[in-house]
């Protein structure tokens, strides 16, 4: 790539797939975008896209191959962001960075998927260097190059400099229907509309927030995958049958990108053998860990988020591939046949109401774990806000954000979703369908680990007395853990001599 500017206004390390589209981005939003890349195949595959993109406009990028040619093309103080894997390579590179001879007043952007708390460390470790910043980036590498939901978080004076740049290169919503404005034309971006971005908190917030985001996306795309088996197995319907059904579900309250993609996926035929695509593809899930981080947070928080683990589980079951095709050879199921074709509606329809049920619920488990983390960590998190950016650009982009993002503007101090009165009347609409279509499936042999935790959750949730009680005497009688009473002060603790003759109470 030799082609060169005048002068550029940011600056962009990695052009990989995310690093590429996002500069592709900026460049059409008319910033010019100094670029390195260690490999120089993927500074000539940008260039490439770009002059192919471009026609007979001038070019908007700057190819660099060493780190002070980078530094030497941006003014200051100079803004650059890292599109580079997470973890050890982040530091490698600031370290080069620090080298070259980056200042203090300059901002570096991690656009990672980094955990939330080593942004945090490095806010701190790197102050007397330069301004570590952060930004989440969701949509892929779709949105990243057309619109992404994006959350950022740091230092306040940074994002000063940084919202606008961030606000034009964002997915776009209809502020009144909140559904997404899109073009997919390189060199004609949305300019209207309301952008999926806004300023998270302090350092580390915002990839939290984003670890959130995708610890749901986790439970949306197994509750998804979990529908799709109880129409497959326990309804007998072929994929494109299915593809229809999730066609349909994403023109009412279903709607959303995951199920969109789904529909298209299902209705795909392979090239080579004839069959659905879906069919060929080896049912064994990969995971990069933001949803293992999210279950970790909220066993480590104390907030239950069962549906996210049950998916991250999911996945990690999907992986034992060899030991399921032994096991389906030993262990027995039911011998369910699949209903007549005059009762399929009902089942579809069920299965709809418990999808959107069990989605209310994941949402509700992500915004709760965010609220509980913002409390211990200090963070001041406007959920009506987040619930904004998602709307757009993201992989969890649906309809019913919309209406979520209404709720917390009601009651920014809303402890959980699901006792928002919109929500709360939804679910005791729908549940009777919910707790059939759990049922139907349990009764099939089909697992439904996200579907069937989600229902879990919500009956614990509305349960004023929960077993915990029996709970608590077995803990102080093999541990003298210790119990409260409900007909004494709370706080005080008693103990029981179990196996004593009148067992009595002390403190």
């Amino acid at each position: 790539m030799n082609e060169a500017t005048a002068g550029c206004d940011i600056g962009l390390i990695g052009a990989g797939v995310m690093g590429k589209s996002l500069t592709l981005n900026l460049a059409d939003h008319g910033y010019r975008v100094a670029v390195f890349d260690r490999d120089p195949n993927r500074l000539d595959a940008l260039h490439d896209q770009d002059a192919a993109e471009r026609g007979d406009r001038p070019t908007r990028l700057h190819g660099c191959s060493t780190y002070p040619q980078l530094l030497a093309q941006l003014p200051t103080p100079r803004i650059i962001l890292l599109s580079i894997p997470a973890g050890k390579p982040v530091d490698e590179v600031c370290q080069r960075l620090i080298a070259a001879g980056i200042g203090t007043e300059d901002i570096v952007v991690d656009t990672g998927n980094s955990l939330w708390s080593d942004s945090q460390a490095r806010e701190q470790h790197y102050r007397s260097h330069f301004i570590f910043f952060s930004t989440a980036v969701s949509g892929g590498e779709v949105g990243a190059r057309f619109g992404p939901s994006l959350m950022p978080s740091g230092c306040p004076a940074a994002w000063s400099r940084l919202q606008p740049i961030w606000e034009a290169i964002a997915a776009k919503v209809d502020p009144e229907s909140g559904q997404p404005i899109e073009s997919r034309v390189p060199g004609k971006p949305v300019t209207g509309g309301e952008p999926c971005a806004a300023y998270i908190g302090p350092g580390g917030s915002g990839h939290y927030v984003k670890m959130v985001h995708n610890g749901i996306e986790y439970a949306d795309m197994q509750m998804i995958c979990e529908a799709y088996q109880i129409m497959r197995d326990a309804l007998g319907m072929q994929p494109a049958a299915i593809a229809a059904v999730f066609a349909q579900w994403n023109r009412g309250v279903l709607n959303s990108y995951l199920i969109e993609i789904s529909a298209e996926i299902l209705a795909t035929t392979d090239a080579d053998s004839g069959l659905p695509l879906v069919d060929i593809i080896l049912d064994k899930a990969g995971q990069k860990g933001t949803g293992l981080w999210t279950a970790v947070s909220s066993l480590q928080l104390g907030i239950p988020a069962p549906s996210i683990a049950e998916a991250v589980a999911a996945r990690s079951l999907s992986a034992l591939k060899p030991e399921r095709m032994i096991a389906s050879g030993v262990l027995a199921g039911p011998q369910a046949a699949p209903p007549p074709d005059h009762q399929k509606h009902a089942h579809i329809e069920a299965l709809h109401d418990a999808l959107y049920c069990a989605k209310l619920c994941v949402y509700a488990q992500g915004f709760q774990l965010m609220r509980c983390a913002a409390r211990e960590q200090g963070w001041t998190l406007n959920f009506a806000a987040i619930a904004s950016i998602w709307r757009a650009g993201c992989i969890i982009r649906a309809r019913f954000l919309h209406a979520i993002r209404e709720a917390f503007a009601c009651d920014p101090d809303l402890q959980n979703l699901l006792l928002a009165p919109y929500f709360a009347k939804q679910l005791a609409a729908r549940q009777h369908n919910w707790r059939q279509a759990v049922a139907h499936a349990a009764l099939s042999g089909i697992p439904i680990a996200a579907l069937g935790s989600a229902l879990s959750y919500y009956d614990a949730y509305r349960t004023a007395v929960l077993p915990a009680n029996l709970l608590q005497a077995q803990r102080d009688f093999f541990g003298a853990h210790r119990f409260e009473r409900i007909d004494r002060d709370e706080g005080t603790l008693y103990h029981c001599e179990w196996s004593l003759p009148g067992r009595p109470l002390t403190h």
